[in-house]
Formats: C-alpha cells, structure tokens, sequence
C-alpha cells in the first residue's frame, strides 16, 4: 500500500496527482496515483502515448528509476512543468514487495517518490550526457585496442615470440617479425598477423580521434578545469567528478559528495554502537573511484621517492610507513 506522504504538503502540485514510470524502449509502464496515495491506473503506454500524456497531464511529480534513458525523460518531463524525481535502482529494489513485473516496477518506484528524504539523483543536461557518452566511446575504443594487440601478443607467444609491453614495442618489433625468414612462422599465419595488425592501427587512430574530441571538451569546461587543479586529479577523472556532483548543489557536505562516489567506509551501527567497515564494494560509481585512486596512488608514488615538502607530505609518509601505500591512497 503507497504511504500517504504525497498529501503533505499543501500546495498545488501536492494536491495534484503523480505518476511513476518503469521505462522500456517502447513500451512503458505508468502508475497514475492520487494525492491520498490510490492507485488510479497502472498500464503500459507506447512511447508516443508516453510524450503526449506527458504534455497533456496536470503538472505535479513523475518519478522514474535511475536507468537507460532515463536521463532523457527527465529533461522531456521537465520542459513540460513537471516535478522530477529520478531515483537510484538499489533504492527502488527495496521498496518491491512482490514478484518482478512491470506493474510491481511501477508501484515501487511510486512508493519509493512519495518518500521525501529519498533524494534524486542529479539530471544530466544534453551537453553533459554527451561528455559522458563520448568518455564511453573513448573507453570501449581503448578497450578494442588492448584486446586486439593482446591477442596479436598471444598468437605469437604460441610460436616463441616474445613482445614487451606497449603499443609502441609491438608498432616497433612486429615489422621485423613479420620480415623475418627464419622464425618458423607459415605464410598464411604472417598474412593473418598482418591483417591484425592493420585492423589494430585503424582502432588506435579511431581512439586517438575520440581522445582530442574529449580534451578539447574538456579543456573548454569550467568546471573540470577547476576540479583538475586538485592534487591526483586528471582530465578523466575531472570529467567523472564533473558529471557525478556537477557544481556540488545537490549534496549538503562533502562525505554526502563521498558517499555517492563509494569512497567512505560501510557503517553497520545499531543500539547506540557505532561500526565503521571497510570500503564498500556496491553502491559505488566504480569506474570514477577507480579513476581517483590512481590518481592518488600516483601522489602517493611521488611521495615515496623524495623528501617531504610540507606538513601534509610529512603525515602522508609516515601514513604510508604505517599503513601501505594502498591504504594511503584512499585515505590521502
């Protein structure tokens, strides 16, 4: 049964009614409920219908969960006067009380909105939904690079050729191998090789294309230009951060800005006692923390290998005397 926090307040949108919507690609599911928090209708809608319900529906909350385009529905509800409530799925999952269904998505996701201190998450405008679909493309891009130089690396292993690490050691020695008679290699193989090789130039050159586009958006943000002045903080992970807090408004200290990332500890707590865990595993912008902690474990790495400068650098190396240079990094 939906709470009846929708009722609360008594302005005009609080009277009006809300709807929650499980998004598809082309068939929704949308929970009208009123301000008494009753379920008015809960049926699927096409994607059509959906935009034009949108429109024509008295202004109030629509509440969806934090999933594939949900970003852009959020701004589509927005420019029609509505309130909009994008909330995370782990929180959403809580509130499903019965088996998995469409309707049952629609009715948590309802009952989690009526919830005032169920935040949600931080609307990505156009312009920043495409820095962060160009990073991806960047990431997957770099992703095809290593996976085709490793296989190249490993067919050759099978006949006793050995390459170092590095693009530029397999750009440096693969000609020669390839060139080379008296290393056994077939014909056929040496033209499959260089095939490969071939196709791996063409994907270097796509991900050194993607990876300018991305500096110079970069380089022309303000707000990443402001996070990069930050000790360990990069272009990448200025543009994680950037896209994550946006300019901080949503957060009303920085462990709230932490927590969101997963870089605060687990709290098990009960009873007036207090257990503070390690760093959790779930929950967690992964790809922006891993991003981070490079980026301080590269701090941390200068640190070790000259003298301290400051205060900081002093508590930083004994830190690091004590505890490991890993644990420093998360809590430098």
């Amino acid at each position: 049964m939906l709470v009846q926090v929708f009722g609360i307040n008594r302005n005009k949108r609080s009277q009006s009614p809300k709807y929650a919507i499980d998004l598809a690609k082309s068939v929704f599911q949308v929970c009208k409920v009123s301000p008494r928090g009753k379920i008015i209708y809960n049926r699927e809608v096409s994607r059509k219908r959906l935009k034009e319900l949108l429109v024509k529906e008295t202004k109030s909350l629509v509440a969806m969960e934090a999933c594939a385009t949900a970003h852009y529905w959020a701004r589509y509800a927005e420019r029609a006067g509505h309130q909009v409530k994008v909330i995370n799925a782990r929180i959403v999952k809580g509130f499903q009380t019965k088996q998995k269904t469409d309707k049952n998505d629609a009715i948590a996701i309802a009952t989690a909105a009526a919830l005032e201190h169920i935040q949600s998450i931080r609307i990505h405008s156009v312009e920043e939904q495409a820095m962060q679909s160009t990073e991806r493309a960047r990431n997957l891009a770099l992703t095809h690079v290593i996976a085709q130089s490793n296989q190249i690396r490993g067919l050759l292993l099978e006949f006793g050729i050995v390459i170092p690490q590095g693009i530029n050691s397999l750009r440096r020695n693969l000609p020669m191998i390839l060139e080379d008679a008296e290393n056994d290699l077939p014909d056929s193989f040496r033209q499959i090789v260089m095939s490969l090789w071939e196709h791996l130039e063409v994907q270097i050159e796509h991900a050194d294309a993607i990876t300018s586009s991305l500096k110079g958006t970069i380089e022309s943000n303000q707000v990443c230009q402001k996070l990069m002045k930050l000790e360990g903080v990069g272009p990448i992970g200025a543009l994680g951060l950037s896209l994550k807090l946006g300019k901080g408004e949503h957060y009303s200290n920085g462990r709230n800005a932490a927590a969101s990332i997963g870089l605060t500890p687990k709290q098990h707590s009960s009873g007036g006692k207090e257990h503070i865990g390690h760093i959790s595993k779930q929950c967690a912008d992964k790809r922006l923390r891993a991003t981070l902690y490079q980026g301080a474990l590269s701090v941390v790495s200068l640190v070790i290998n000259r003298p301290p400068k400051t205060n900081k650098e002093q508590w930083l190396k004994a830190l690091i005397a004590r505890r490991g240079k890993k644990v420093a990094a998360w809590l430098a």
